[in-house]
């Protein structure tokens, strides 16, 4: 039972650096060659738990193997086009001025259900209001919709504010950040001065946010006094 519990703990390990190594995706968004990777590497994990009789390096090797594999041939993608089109194949247009290209769609295995499905996760429901509609690599669609059909914005309106960067945060359960504090372009005397004005001590901070210009929101631990 120990031997077993060790066993996984390490090759779960093993896989999440494996994974980690590859970069950082959601399932989704994994590349074909990336999924089929994913796939090989759990399975292998898989054996080598099912199996004690399977030497735990056996299971180890041929993970990091595939995972060097991934990471080579990811890095030769990146300097040649012509490989990451083979690899990863290309973006296909299937809407182009509110017009289906059905060879396209043919030819991707793609039915109407699944476009319009997906047209309607973006917020549209018609396809005379798409520009264009392109299928990823991934297999995702991106929409882009006919500027009469865009919503307006500030800049249409003529309300353009200058771009602010998001608040960042400062104290999260207690604990500061400093390097968020660094972010926004303050220091511990700052951050010490407006928990005297707020009355607090940083451990009484349940949630501290602050942006560059020194606008700031506090939320008090519940319980503390």
């Amino acid at each position: 039972m120990t031997i077993i519990l060790i066993r996984t703990l390490l090759l779960y390990m093993v896989v999440i650096f494996s994974v980690r190594l590859m970069g950082k995706r959601q399932l989704g968004q994994l590349q074909p060659a990336e999924l089929v990777i994913t796939i090989l590497v759990s399975n292998i994990a898989t054996l080598s738990l099912e199996d004690l009789d399977i030497p735990l390096l056996q299971g180890v090797l041929p993970i990091f193997a595939l995972v060097c594999f991934e990471v080579l041939v990811s890095w030769i993608s990146l300097k040649c086009v012509k490989v990451r089109r083979l690899i990863s194949g290309s973006p296909k247009i299937i809407i182009r001025d509110g017009k289906i290209d059905q060879e396209m769609m043919h030819s991707l295995r793609f039915s109407i259900d699944d476009l319009m499905t997906t047209l309607r996760t973006g917020g549209v429901f018609a396809v005379e209001d798409v520009q264009f509609a392109i299928v990823e690599t991934n297999g995702t669609v991106s929409v882009y919709q006919k500027s009469t059909q865009q919503p307006a914005t500030k800049e249409d309106v003529h309300a353009v504010k200058a771009s602010v960067d998001p608040p960042q945060t400062i104290i999260a359960d207690g604990q500061l950040r400093e390097k968020a504090l660094e972010a926004i372009g303050q220091d511990k005397k700052w951050l010490d001065m407006i928990l005297r004005t707020s009355g607090m001590k940083r451990k009484e901070v349940f949630l501290m946010t602050a942006d560059k210009a020194c606008r700031y929101h506090i939320i008090r631990k519940e319980g503390s006094v």
